[in-house]
């Protein structure tokens, strides 16, 4: 059988294309859920995700499976497309707290859906956006990318541990901030 390899990812009789459409199809919508919850704009989350995956299909024959798993990979060129896209906006996070807090984060589900939201999950993304733009970060990777603290450590550069911490006392304030 023969070895194809993309860089010094190697798949037993697959193209690049082939590997490449596979890693695409598994994380597309993690992806997509982490960037549209950083954004809250389901047009600009689009576009986002697609330079994502534009960058990782042009990098993808320097990508070393051995140094970082796929998932730590395609959420770290996420993670600086979104940085990419608020310095060149010339916004802050804290621009982007404040614009979350005057209006409400719809999720990308069925009109349906979004139109039985409840007064709850409004407080619930009220009291998010009170939260610094680090946890706000963790919380995005943790519940939009549906990532384990081990992979958020890997893309943040802090411990796995700190990462747990910082997780637990963010739960903490937001319950505290939604009992309020």
């Amino acid at each position: 059988m023969a070895m194809k390899t993309t860089g010094n990812f190697t798949e037993s009789g697959s193209s690049t294309a082939e590997v490449f459409g596979r890693l695409y199809e598994r994380h597309l919508q993690g992806v997509f859920q982490y960037i549209y919850y950083r954004v809250g704009n389901r047009v600009t989350a689009e576009d986002l995700t697609s330079d994502v995956f534009s960058k990782a299909l042009a990098a993808f024959s320097r990508y070393n499976p051995e140094k970082a798993a796929f998932l730590t990979w395609i959420f770290s060129i996420a993670r600086n497309t979104i940085i990419d896209y608020y310095r060149r906006r010339g916004k802050e996070m804290q621009l982007l707290k404040e614009e979350t807090e005057s209006r409400t984060l719809v999720s990308p589900q069925s009109p349906e859906d979004e139109a039985s939201r409840t007064e709850e999950t409004q407080k619930l993304y009220q009291c998010l956006a009170k939260l610094r733009p680090n946890e706000q970060e963790l919380i995005s990777l943790k519940f939009g990318g549906e990532m384990t603290n081990r992979e958020i450590a890997g893309i943040t550069g802090l411990s796995e541990s700190n990462v747990g911490t910082i997780l637990c006392r963010t739960m903490r304030k937001l319950r505290d901030y939604l009992e309020q």
